[in-house]
């Protein structure tokens, strides 16, 4: 705006004042103004005003005027009761206060409310900041979101849904891939399909009930690695122009070969170590994760399944189909063991207080635990109690540490959570809680009670141990070739997790290595290679009413370092001493024999 500084009136001239209003575009409306008959209404009952309606004699009205520059109620110098005039002081056309008269002076707070708002109402809207800034924002917030649950997928969920029985595109795969190969590291072929003349395919597994479980079966569904490698079998990644020529030909493309981390050797040790029995056999690689063999009895043959089928499901008590290595569910006996002096070392940071006199049994509220055939071990320390597998130390133990620290480290070792399995693997069930009474809280102390766990999950646990407190993500594949024998992709190793310090797996192995030297495993002892275990017998009832016991050895075994870990689980059994560790002498024997 131009300031004439002429007396007490201000005029507009043609321009842009500081408020960045058209001033001639002022001037026009107030000639309007001026030129109306509410105007002259107006001035005829206003003296003291001029034809723009500024005050003529400023020095007679200096009295109504306030300390802001106002005259009368209203801040632009108006007569509050008058609409009217709203157009002429709201529009800026007086824009200094009175008491600034011949110079220009800042608006307030209020003066550039009042300033936008009378654009608004005028159709000008002015441009703000916070709602675009706002929406810019959560855009870019959901894009950040988008990205990482795409890399989540990728990483964690990718090979799930690809490989999910409910993937319409495997079926789809089908129509133009022939299902590949699976063999064993040592290049076995354990399944593979056969075309005949007329186009028919049959899918074939040549060793028949050895690798029934782990490799699984095509019929009624998909399980093992049939249905893990599914999407892996059904591509193919042969030459480019013979997939196109086949394409032409309409003939169908040769899927890819899975190589396993299976051993043949191994396997094959297992199948025949377990024998008649009932139960399960694991064996891993813990300083890589890789699973070597895996073996569940009673089992099936995968050839015969689509006629055996029926038959098999309604056979209720033997549960063929069951993969007792990752889902059959025992009670862990003595190798639970292995948790409470966990816990116990973490309570106290030694094991080299511990005393305790072993008379064979104990009392704990109304009941009584004995220790195995009702053994008086006598004077103990934590090792011999450990090598003994004493029940009545480990119970007196249970009461000391108390339901809160236990339940602590069996979490920590992967008790009642998922477990990273390749294959369909059971939970471990873990139910001492708060409310559990000094009974079962003992007797989950040293194996029974009410946990329940799997032979693949023990393994696990033995895993951790052997490799420093580390557990290494479990894999069955260790790489993907095509139909010539180019490799495709190779499966890295990789960690999964810490269960325990360097520190707590070194006592816990010098436990175990103990158990070898001079308790229940002594028959493992004195080989040209080292072995670390604990033994369990695992009580449980008969569905006829009666008692009988599960046979357990877990363990690990090397030259200078583990190299296995084996868990066995024979149902059944009796003594781990007596059953288990006779099998896992069989199958040590054949690792070794076999890397050598």
């Amino acid at each position: 705006m131009t300031d004439l500084g002429i007396g007490s009136k201000r005029y507009l001239f043609a321009g842009k004042d500081h408020h960045g209003i058209d001033e001639s575009d002022e001037i026009d409306r107030c000639d309007d103004y001026t030129d109306s008959d509410d105007y002259d209404a107006y001035d005829a009952d206003n003296d003291d005003y001029d034809d723009y309606g500024y005050i003529d004699d400023f020095s007679e009205d200096i009295d109504d005027v306030s300390e802001y520059g106002t005259y009368g109620d209203d801040r632009y110098g108006r007569f509050p009761d008058d609409e009217n005039d709203d157009r002429i002081f709201e529009k800026g056309l007086y824009d200094a206060p009175l008491n600034g008269i011949g110079a220009d002076a800042a608006m307030s707070d209020n003066d550039e409310k009042i300033r936008m708002s009378d654009e608004s109402a005028a159709g000008r809207l002015p441009f703000r900041k916070g709602p675009f800034l706002f929406i810019a924002c959560a855009f870019a917030i959901l894009f950040v979101m988008l990205i990482g649950r795409l890399i989540y997928f990728n990483i964690y969920e990718k090979d799930d849904v690809l490989n999910s029985a409910y993937n319409k595109r495997q079926n789809s795969q089908a129509d133009y891939v022939v299902r590949g190969d699976i063999q064993s590291i040592d290049g076995m072929t354990l399944a593979e399909t056969v075309v005949y003349d007329d186009g028919t395919e049959e899918r074939v597994y040549p060793y028949y009930d050895l690798y029934a479980h782990v490799v699984g079966f095509t019929t009624h569904g998909k399980s093992g690695l049939e249905s893990y490698a599914n999407y892996q079998l059904l591509t193919a990644h042969n030459n480019i122009i013979d997939q196109i020529i086949n394409g032409f030909r309409n003939e169908k493309n040769p899927g890819d070969t899975v190589v396993s981390t299976i051993n043949s050797r191994i396997q094959e040790a297992c199948y025949y170590a377990l024998d008649d029995y009932r139960g399960a056999i694991v064996v891993m690689n813990p300083k890589t994760g890789a699973i070597l063999a895996m073996v569940s009895q009673p089992n099936f043959d995968p050839n015969t399944l689509e006629y055996d089928w029926d038959e098999m499901v309604a056979d209720s008590s033997n549960s063929q189909l069951l993969n007792r290595a990752t889902q059959g569910l025992y009670a862990p006996g003595s190798t639970f063991k292995i948790v409470t002096a966990l816990a116990y070392y973490r309570k106290y940071g030694t094991l080299d207080q511990f005393s305790f006199d072993c008379t064979g049994e104990l009392e704990v509220g109304n009941s009584t635990v004995h220790c195995y055939n009702e053994i008086s071990h006598g004077e103990e320390n934590f090792y011999d109690a450990f090598a003994h597998s004493c029940n009545t130390a480990f119970a007196e133990i249970g009461l000391d540490l108390g339901t809160e620290l236990i339940t602590a480290t069996a979490k920590d070792l992967l008790f009642g959570g998922k477990l990273p399995c390749p294959i369909t693997a059971s939970k471990p069930r873990w139910n001492l809680t708060s409310d559990s009474d000094e009974v079962e809280l003992t007797q989950t102390a040293f194996g029974q009670g009410k946990t329940v766990t799997t032979p693949y999950h023990m393994a696990l646990i033995c895993s951790a141990i052997a490799n420093d407190g580390i557990l290494m993500t479990p894999y069955l594949i260790d790489h993907i070739e095509n139909n010539v024998g180019e490799v495709v992709s190779t499966v890295t190793p990789s960690r999964y997790t810490r269960l325990m310090t360097e520190t707590e797996s070194e006592i816990l192995s010098g436990l175990m290595e103990e158990v070898v030297e001079t308790g229940t495993a002594s028959e493992l002892s004195g080989r040209s290679y080292f072995v670390a275990g604990k033994t369990g017998s695992a009580e449980y009832t008969k569905s006829d009413g009666t008692m009988g016991t599960h046979s357990w050895f877990v363990g690990f075994a090397g030259y200078d370092e583990a190299e296995v870990v084996i868990a066995v689980l024979a149902e059944n059994g009796g003594a781990g001493s007596t059953t288990a560790v006779p099998m896992a002498e069989e199958v040590l024997d054949a690792c070794f024999s076999s890397m050598s």
